[in-house]
């Protein structure tokens, strides 16, 4: 089952999103936390940048940044911490997903969300799209506390995990591209 710890109010806030059920938002919530499975959302609409983009730099920076996440989130931190997902301990409630086999802290459906909309946003020729990112990814993070699957603090550190990665990811790939350019001009 894993590790059985969290605060109170956690649980208070996602019965909350329990009272909030509908049929019509409980298809437009599922829809949305899909996006985040696997990643796969972020990951095809990198390729698509890949393809569409005139600045790899955005690319590659939405490339490490989801890489980073799912060494830091999926690799190490879940099977370090061993969370058990609310899902896990009340199973009186009814998902509207599949019940998830990995643990909960943190949550990689967040950290993978913020970590490729961030690397976005950084580049201000991709502002706007970044920032649609931004609310998609947000809205992917609060459907896993909607859907009874992650904590609020699962969700929470997630989403700083992946700002982070992001981040991360974009000094990374700027001084990459510093030192390409560096060479290139002792070369010429």
């Amino acid at each position: 089952m894993g590790n059985v710890f969290y605060f109170d109010w956690e649980f208070d806030l996602l019965y909350w999103f329990q009272g909030l059920h509908n049929p019509v938002l409980d298809k437009i919530v599922v829809a949305i936390t899909s996006l985040g499975n696997a990643g796969i959302f972020w990951i095809l609409l990198t390729i698509a940048m890949l393809i569409f983009c005139k600045d790899k730099k955005v690319v590659w920076t939405s490339a490490l940044a989801l890489l980073f996440s799912l060494l830091v989130i999926n690799v190490f931190l879940k099977n370090t911490v061993m969370r058990a997902r609310p899902c896990w301990i009340d199973d009186s409630v009814t998902l509207l997903v599949k019940n998830p086999k990995d643990y909960s802290f943190p949550s990689g459906h967040s950290s993978a969300s913020f970590a490729s909309a961030v690397s976005i946003v950084q580049y201000a020729r991709y502002r706007k799209q970044g920032i649609a990112a931004v609310v998609l990814a947000a809205l992917i993070a609060i459907s896993r506390m909607y859907v009874f699957v992650h904590f609020p603090t699962d969700v929470l550190t997630g989403t700083i995990l992946g700002i982070i990665e992001a981040i991360l990811a974009g000094i990374t790939v700027r001084f990459i591209y510093r030192k390409m350019e560096e060479k290139k001009t002792k070369i010429a």
